[in-house]
């Protein structure tokens, strides 16, 4: 897939006492100032908005033409993915034309972020349960893709984001950030000489548990 991440409620309410200037006339006392949120907690709030209704969006605009895993991907994939899921997933294969840019990456690059992952540019891009490719399906990517399935299955859309969004903007690094890079060395394991049956839905849960997202 690809996708952003939780930045959970920033609202603060701290107790905050102010001692009065002691003055010969009686003491006024002075409203406190108004709270406000930390600039880096509304810009990751309105990031995994942005990026949710993204991934919702286009999950409904190309299930509309996506079709199931056909019975030969189903059985390359069987050995790490569960039936269920393998029948849920439709895929769409885009020819001439490429997933689109996220509107609001010009409001995100005028905030200062960079290095943002090109989906243009990517071999496919997982939308909840529906993939898309930009480039051919291969096994390799297939498998990149189901595990980001599996990822939103499990945590659903808005923690997936909230994780994805929180890491980017810590490590400014798409390829760093856990979800991905959790991707990855799955793919690595599947794609081993000698290939071990192994469930990507354990490994996921395994990572949930112990808070490595």
């Amino acid at each position: 897939m690809y996708s952003y991440e939780n930045s959970g409620d920033a609202t603060r309410s701290p107790n905050e006492f102010y001692t009065p200037v002691r003055k010969k006339t009686s003491p006024t006392r002075q409203n406190p100032p108004e709270t406000l949120r930390p600039p880096a907690a509304e810009h990751s709030a309105k990031a995994i908005q942005h990026v949710s209704t993204y991934l919702r969006q286009l999950r409904e605009h190309y299930f509309a033409v996506a079709r199931p895993l056909s019975h030969q991907h189903k059985a390359s994939m069987a050995s790490c993915f569960s039936p269920a899921l393998l029948d849920q997933v439709r895929i769409v294969q885009l020819e001439g034309q490429r997933v689109p840019t996220p509107s609001f990456y010009a409001e995100a690059r005028a905030l200062g972020f960079s290095n943002l992952p090109e989906v243009t540019h990517m071999d496919s891009v997982t939308f909840l349960d529906v993939v898309v490719f930009n480039e051919t399906l291969t096994e390799r990517s297939l498998f990149h893709a189901l595990v980001h399935a599996v990822q939103f299955q499990i945590l659903g859309v808005e923690r997936y984001t909230e994780l994805f969004v929180q890491s980017f903007m810590r490590t400014k690094t798409y390829f760093t950030v856990p979800l991905e890079a959790h991707a990855f060395s799955l793919v690595s394991k599947f794609l081993r000489p000698s290939p071990e049956r192994f469930s990507v839905e354990d490994h996921v849960r395994q990572w949930v548990a112990d808070g490595r997202y």
